[in-house]
């Protein structure tokens, strides 16, 4: 039970939102737990109780290599209620090398010891501190974690907000992806979380830049120079323990992206660290690895440890706002990414073989970070060039779903949103859950742009009969190709009625407007088959055709994925009363033909024609 003293203003704050607040602190600070008392060992641990400013300390950490070392501190103070219902220490290092780097990025987790007890473990610091003063999170709080009866999730998780009542959209998703918009762990005015470096290698600096402003309302800050096993002897027998560095391998292999921590407690195959969360959000299976310590990089901005994964030993499985807790020998949930580029720069083909952690929030990022820096080997794209792609998306219990594509002058842009945001989608959607078993890019970078424009279009005449044909000459022109001439002819039907209609003549953009108006329910998912079904549907659309569409009257209906074409008009009344709650809308008909250009026509035109009796 807790009590509220005071009044609340509902006016400005409704109480309901008020106690909703409040609760998810409580259940954030975690409360009382049958667990921790199991596992308190007086003998072992020292509670805040038995703690007063100005009793000697030490932190065991790793500054260097694998060797685990001891820092004198000071207690400078108790701070009780540090967040609800959670107190906390304040500890000053006294020793040189702690002196001469002050608070450091990646000692969160190290574990504090007071009266040779262990109290806790660094969690927060003070922005631009030039004193190592270190906040600690109490053993007490962190034994919790992982516990019986623990909630499965806290108030601070995060998810993309993705409407699946619209039409599919990657750019929007995209967009989300690349530019979260919700606050971050750190903070200019008072002390906050360490944030835990996420030491990269195989990334261009703007990739890092980009993934950098991604991961940073996470805790974690990239870090770029040193990693991926740089000078680590993957054959080292080194065991996670209290102080030891603790990784979290986001990516693995050719191109790497590794979160830095500090072990705090190991009790048999139970693993403590961070003293803070790590992505804010209970339930997780990210890979847990012991690590090397490369070296500790000292900036009055920021100091931070440069680290390898050596070997995954298990898995973290839980992310609370105390701690994050793994379990040694637990498998985490990864999968494989396989990333072939043919450049032009480049004497051969580069292929990147990739191990990627499976966490809807984070793989997107992951992976959007992951291809770019594998296509951008080399740096920027030159202003003419073009893309040929091919993609595979592996699904657990599914049929895979694969598509090629061409882009010219747009950079990896548009590869990126047709291969990430389906991923983000299955992954976050609200049907079912979905696993995903492997992504496969296949990749040719080639120094032209093939962009062409609707030079003319010809009609045997604006007006035609119903029953005869309507015959179309297009002319083409681009830079390297010239002047291309396509002709189709259409025949219209002779039951159509007299009137006037449209003719759209297009390339792949130009014919994605068109479904998006004409056949919106074919790209809005109702379940997760439809979502797969809508995947595949926009993902068919070919940037190399010209397309040649003239919009015929609707007729039928289109009752939210099942389609009547030929609806007699009477019973079209009757479904269509809105009364009704399936989404209905008329069934559009359309004829259409298209034609392989070899470009990307990034233009269209519309043309009315009169059909006559």
């Amino acid at each position: 039970m807790f009590k509220i003293k005071g009044k609340v203003k509902s006016q400005n704050f409704p109480l309901f939102a008020f106690y909703s607040l409040v609760l998810a602190g409580l259940l954030c600070a975690g409360g009382t737990s049958s667990a921790t008392e199991g596992a308190w060992d007086p003998a072992k641990y020292i509670g805040i109780d038995e703690i007063r400013p100005g009793m000697k300390a030490y932190c065991l950490t790793c500054y260097s290599g694998t060797k685990i070392e001891k820092f004198d501190m000071d207690v400078i103070s108790i701070i009780r209620n540090y967040e609800p219902g959670r107190d906390s220490i304040l500890v000053q290092g006294t020793d040189e090398r702690f002196i001469h780097t002050g608070p450091v990025w990646g000692c969160s987790g190290s574990p504090v010891y007071i009266e040779g007890r262990l109290a806790g473990a660094l969690a927060t610091a003070y922005t631009y501190s030039k004193d190592p003063l270190y906040g600690v999170t109490l053993i007490k709080d962190m034994l919790r974690v992982g516990g019986v009866g623990r909630p499965n999730a806290s108030a601070a998780q995060y998810g993309y907000s993705l409407d699946f009542s619209r039409p599919i959209d990657f750019a929007q998703i995209d967009k989300q992806i690349t530019t979260p918009h919700f606050r971050g762990k750190r903070s200019l005015a008072g002390a906050a979380a360490l944030p835990c470096p996420l030491v990269t290698s195989g990334l261009p600096a703007q990739v890092t830049e980009q993934l950098n402003a991604m991961v940073e309302p996470f805790g974690l800050a990239v870090v770029s120079g040193v990693g991926g096993g740089a000078g680590v002897n993957k054959d080292l027998n080194v065991q996670l323990a209290p102080g030891s560095c603790l990784v979290v391998p986001l990516v693995a292999g050719d191109i790497t992206m590794e979160a830095v921590g500090t072990a705090t407690e190991v009790v048999g195959d139970k693993v403590y660290g961070f003293g803070h969360s790590f992505l804010g959000y209970g339930q997780v299976n990210l890979p847990m690895a012991t690590g090397q310590v490369h070296t500790v990089v000292s900036s009055i901005a920021r100091s931070v440890k440069l680290a390898s994964a050596i070997k995954t030993v298990g898995a973290l499985t839980r992310d609370e706002s105390p701690a994050v807790f793994g379990r040694i020998g637990a498998k985490p949930h990864t999968f494989p990414l396989t990333i072939t580029i043919d450049d032009y720069r480049d004497s051969g083909k580069q292929v990147y073989n990739c191990q990627v952690a499976h966490n809807k929030s984070l793989t997107p990022m992951l992976l959007r970070s992951t291809v770019s820096g594998a296509g951008m080997r080399f740096g920027d794209l030159p202003p003419d060039h073009t893309i040929e792609y091919k993609v595979a998306i592996g699904v657990e219990g599914a049929e895979p779903i694969t598509f090629e594509n061409v882009s010219t002058d747009m950079g990896l842009l548009e590869m990126l949103m047709e291969s990430i945001s389906p991923v983000t989608m299955l992954m976050n959607n609200p049907y079912k859950r979905v696993d995903i078993k492997s992504v496969d890019f296949d990749v040719r970078i080639l120094p032209k742009s093939i962009v062409s424009h609707i030079w003319s279009v010809d009609l045997s005449g604006s007006t035609v009969k119903a029953g005869r044909n309507l015959d179309i000459e297009v002319v083409l022109e681009s830079v390297l190709a010239g002047m291309k001439k396509y002709q189709c002819s259409f025949q219209i039907p002779s039951t159509l009625a007299p009137g006037r209609y449209e003719l759209t003549i297009c390339g792949g953009y130009g014919y994605e407007m068109f479904l998006r108006k004409a056949a919106t329910y074919k790209l809005v998912a109702l379940d997760l088959d439809s979502l797969m079904e809508g995947l595949r549907y926009l993902l068919s659309i070919d940037r190399g055709k010209l397309y040649c569409i003239l919009a015929l009257p609707p007729g039928g209906v289109a009752i939210e994925k099942a389609e009547l074409p030929d609806l007699p008009a009477t019973k079209m009344l009757i479904l269509q009363n809105p009364k009704r709650t399936l989404r209905i809308q008329p069934y559009p008909h359309w004829l259409e033909k298209s034609f392989d250009s070899g470009t990307v026509v990034i233009d269209r035109k519309t043309i009315q024609i009169t059909v006559e009796k």
